[in-house]
């Protein structure tokens, strides 16, 4: 078993409006895997409550002694984990392409 990562793609908005679904959506994956790989490539918005989905989902993984990558980051991801200087708690590396992608045409 040379990969042993699940891997799933959140997509749209991250959002106060999804919260409770993406909620659960997460941290099933993230139970029912040693090394959760969460592709965020197709996120459109992020907003606090989003973002308490992914913080709930790193600290749920640290518990548990379990892995958890978000990979991909999307504009709008990169911008907010900019901002708010999240690279380092999330533990990966964000494009800082990515972020400015978003603002070269503004």
């Amino acid at each position: 078993m040379a990969d042993d990562v699940t891997r799933i793609a959140l997509d749209g908005e991250l959002t106060i409006y999804r919260a409770a679904e993406l909620k659960v959506t997460v941290l099933e994956a993230l139970r029912a895997a040693r090394a959760l790989e969460i592709d965020l490539s197709g996120v459109t918005e992020l907003d606090t409550a989003g973002l308490q989905v992914l913080i709930l989902a790193r600290q749920s993984a640290a518990a548990d002694q379990r892995a958890l990558r978000l990979v991909r980051h999307s504009p709008a991801v990169a911008e907010i984990f900019e901002m708010l200087d999240l690279a380092a708690f999330f533990g990966d590396a964000v494009p800082i392409h990515a972020w400015g992608k978003s603002h070269e045409s503004g």
